[in-house]
This record gives structure tokens, sequence and C-alpha cells, in this order.
């Protein structure tokens, strides 16, 4: 009696692996994700009573859709112990969960709009392009601090002196170091940082290297070590993918020949 119970739960699973896998799946379930961010940003506009009962019932045919996509994952997953693992998993089901819980009418309205909007979020979890470019940019982020440490020395030096030499001329943009980072921020930016430049160079005919340095360690150096940092992550997790894809197919991978160059190289060099 057990044995047909397991295979036919097994082919229940299998059937839902399918659908899970299928691309027409994943693109209706993006679809929906996609008019389900639309619908948050007409909600920002003065609606109709009418259109505003379509829009309630709209939320919760979304939601119902969302629902559906996390059972049919669930049950087509072959470890389901490993599925609320995935941080993402988690994330999704969350979302839909706390979507699930009527509160339009009472004191936790906003929580309840702020949940539907990180609906938009679950975009991520469905592409895995989208999720290959967040882990590389947690990956980095490591790195990325060294980075923006220097940065922000390099920031609080130049908004001290900046204070200190400026401030008479113009105290909005000058008059204390909080002002002054923010003022060197949008030099960086590149906002019309001439007009800040020309107004100290009416006082201070050399205070245009203090801008030009300033430009040429914040916005031509250190963003593009960051620039660098990300590519460089990003590069090494397709690296890996690829890896991963060639171990599972059994062919070789760039590291496997590789190894074999340097070992065919340490044979030459014995002979």
């Amino acid at each position: 009696m057990t044995a047909p119970k397991i295979s036919s739960s097994s082919a229940l699973q299998a059937a839902f692996f399918r659908l899970r896998s299928n691309k027409l799946f994943e693109l209706f379930v993006i679809g929906v994700i996609v008019f389900s961010a639309i619908t948050i940003g007409i909600r920002t506009y003065e609606l109709p009573p009418l259109l505003v009962s379509v829009m309630a019932v709209l939320d919760w045919v979304i939601t119902i859709v969302f629902l559906v996509e996390i059972i049919v994952r669930f049950i087509g997953e072959p470890h389901k112990k490993q599925f609320f693992r995935a941080g993402w998993n988690v994330f999704d089901t969350l979302i839909v969960v706390v979507s699930l819980i009527p509160v339009e009418d009472s004191e936790l309205a906003l929580l309840g709009r702020l949940v539907r909007i990180f609906r938009v979020l679950r975009m991520i979890s469905i592409i895995p392009e989208l999720r290959m470019l967040l882990n590389s940019l947690i990956k980095a982020l490591p790195q990325l601090g060294y980075v923006v440490l220097m940065m922000f020395i390099i920031f609080y030096i130049y908004a001290a002196a900046g204070s200190t030499f400026f401030a008479a001329i113009n105290p909005d943009l000058w008059g204390d170091i909080a002002v002054s980072l923010l003022t060197l921020f949008r030099v960086m930016t590149f906002e019309d940082w001439t007009d800040v430049m020309y107004e100290t160079m009416a006082v201070y005919q050399m205070s245009w290297a203090f801008y030009i340095s300033f430009i040429f360690f914040t916005a031509f150096a250190f963003l593009n070590m960051i620039i660098g940092i990300v590519v460089n992550v990003i590069e090494e997790e397709h690296q890996r993918e690829r890896d991963a894809k060639a171990e599972a197919s059994g062919d070789p991978t760039l590291r496997d020949l590789q190894n074999q160059i340097a070992e065919l190289k340490q044979l030459i060099e014995r002979n």
C-alpha cells in the first residue's frame, strides 16, 4: 500500500518541478511582479472609488498568484528541508504571508502597503542573473569597505579645509564640516560644481587646485576603483558558475586546464 503512495508523490513532485522550471511559468510570474509594481504606482494617484475597489481586488488576485507560485516551488523542491535555508525563499514566503493578512482598515495599513512595495524585489529571486549581481555586490562589500573608508578620510580632510578657508565666503555651503561634506558630494557628482569653485576663486584665486585635486581623488580614482572591484567580483561569479556547469556536465573546467598546463610546464622543466 505504501509503494503506490510514494510513486504518486514522486510523480507530483516531478510535475511541479517541471512546472517551476518552465520558462513560460517563470515569465508569467515575472509578468505578475511587473503588473504588481504598476498597480503600486497607480495607487499613488487620486483614484475614483470604483477604481480603488478594482485595485483592491487585483491586489488580492496578485497575492493569491504569488501564494500558488510559492506552493508550486515548495512541492517541486526535491530537498524540501533545504527550501527554507535559502534566504530568497524565506523572503518570498514572508512577503506572501504578510500580504495575506488583512490590514488595510487597521493601524498596520502602512506596514501592509510597505510589504506590497517590497513585492517588486521578488524580481531578484525569480531572475538568476539579478541574484548573481546582488550576490556579487554582497561579496564585494569587504573589499569596497576599505575603499569607502579611504574615500571618507579624503572627504573629511577636504571638508575640514573647505570649512576653514571658505566658511566666511558662503556659510550655507561651508559653514561647518557637515555642510562641507554635502558640498563636496555635490562637487564630486559635478552638480553645478563650477559655481561653487568660481565663488571661492573670487577671494582665493588658487582655490581651483582644491577642487581639481578633490575631483581627481574621488570622481576619478576611488570611483574607478569601486567599479573595478565590482566588475572583478562579477567576473569571478560568472567563472564560478561556468565551472559548476562544466563539472555537472563532466567537461574540464578552466581551473583544471590551468592545473594541467602547470603540470606540463613542470614536466618540461624537469626534462
